[in-house]
């Protein structure tokens, strides 16, 4: 089950100086309509292509044959090359299902020498499969990576070296498309019109799920079942449209710029990530107004920012995300003294105390925050989970009229490294 909880954003939770009144949702309910309405429109005339990728059964089909073929090659290790959505979509994967059964899932999102160096080290290149993701193969960070265990593969396979790779690309284009025809390398196909961050449903996303040994169709069925609740126009009826409202008047009306997406999972903690990115290249585009996602963890920022939350500007309000159901594991029953409140209890209960702890001080010093709660972290909790955000993001794109696709800043800065590398070797 997923479960919004808006309660403490709002001006009878804590007052109308610092909350939402039902007059500004009141007059958002109209507006939103029309942008539920127009988003659905939009999507019969093929734009949102993300929004369909779940109910692509030809590609989720390719998936599984793909996984299959793995499974086949008795790999041990897959070393997974990917940046932004391409490498944070699968890192939300890995920490919700990656265990000592699985196979060993190494993703590698960064050029920092030092790190290349150990995995280089460490890594059994004889039994090791490569997933090379992106869409143009026109990205420093990941090809320059891939570069590096192509040579690896080719030092430890030889000629074989193509068997123990697979690209997620463009179809029909791109330097990383026609460097796997060259060398006969086997690809699923990134369908050209969604963008990495709204990718988690194309093979970025079913990839890394079929490997661990996960339901693909269950994840698809989540996000259906969501796209469903998300293209309700009444918004008590629409998480991601009620959300989007709830952050659209703590911003622009309340002065509540910044969103702090803070998991009580440890194993939730990249899809904080995730939805920064998603957020900020989304929206981050006006220098008037936006929201500025930031990401925290409970419990460990309770005793590094919560000081800052409860006292200092009022500038930040929380989006809490929890598992309701989570693995049983127990304190010991004869804690003496002090500790004999925590006697016998499970982590789980200590861990929901500390977030209700969190949780009701923040509403004691009057600052805003809402709660996701999904019943457990499986592949249709995550499908809804995923579709709720991408759902969400479009509706704020709306509510603040900028264009959610595209990052022209962000080439900017490519650009400029590709001119200094250009000047050769330094």
């Amino acid at each position: 089950m997923f479960h919004l909880d808006v309660t403490a954003t709002l001006a009878k939770a804590i007052t109308p100086s610092f909350g939402v009144p039902d007059q500004e949702l009141t007059a958002l309910r109209t507006s939103m309509r029309r942008y539920v309405t127009e988003w659905l429109a939009e999507r019969t005339k093929g734009e949102h292509a993300w929004s369909m990728d779940p109910y692509d059964k030809e590609a989720i089909e390719r998936v599984k044959e793909a996984a299959m073929r793995v499974r086949a090659q008795r790999f041990q290790t897959v070393v997974w090359i990917g940046i932004g959505g391409s490498g944070l979509g699968p890192k939300v994967l890995q920490e919700v299902f990656e265990t000592p059964d699985t196979i060993e899932f190494v993703l590698l999102d960064t050029i920092d020498p030092a790190i290349l160096d150990m995995y280089v080290k460490l890594i059994d290149w004889k039994s090791t499969l490569v997933v090379i993701a992106s869409k143009s193969g026109d990205t420093l960070e990941p090809m320059s990576v891939f570069f590096l265990c192509w040579e690896q593969l080719t030092l430890a396979r030889g000629d074989k070296a193509n068997e123990c790779v697979l690209a997620i690309t463009d179809p029909e284009h791109g330097y990383l498309h026609d460097f796997c025809l060259d060398h006969s390398i086997s690809m699923l196909p990134l369908p050209p019109a969604v963008g990495g961050r709204f990718s988690i449903f194309t093979p970025i996303g079913l990839l890394p799920l079929a490997l661990f040994g996960q339901d693909i169709d269950a994840f698809v069925r989540g996000a259906k079942e969501m796209d469903t609740l998300c293209q309700k126009t009444v918004l008590d009826e629409n998480p991601a449209a009620l959300l989007a409202s709830i952050q659209y008047v703590l911003d622009a009306k309340k002065g509540y710029p910044i969103r702090v997406i803070m998991p009580y999972s440890q194993r939730l903690q990249s899809i904080a990530r995730w939805d920064q990115q998603l957020i900020a290249e989304s929206l981050g585009k006006v220098e008037t107004q936006n929201p500025i996602p930031t990401t925290a963890i409970g419990t460990q920022d309770q005793h590094s920012l919560l000081q800052q939350w409860m006292a200092g500007p009022r500038k930040t309000w929380h989006l809490f995300l929890c598992e309701v159901e989570k693995p049983r594991v127990t304190l010991p029953e004869n804690l003496a003294g002090a500790y004999h409140t925590i006697a016998g209890k499970t982590f789980g209960q200590l861990l929901d105390a500390c977030y209700e702890g969190t949780s009701r001080a923040l509403t004691s010093a009057k600052r805003p925050h809402a709660t996701v709660s999904l019943t457990r972290l499986d592949a249709w909790h995550l499908g809804q989970l995923f579709f709720f955000f991408l759902a969400e993001t479009i509706f704020l794109s709306k509510l603040y009229r900028i264009d959610p696709y595209g990052q022209p800043a962000v080439e900017i800065g490519k650009q400029i490294t590709k001119e200094i590398l250009s000047r050769g070797r330094m």
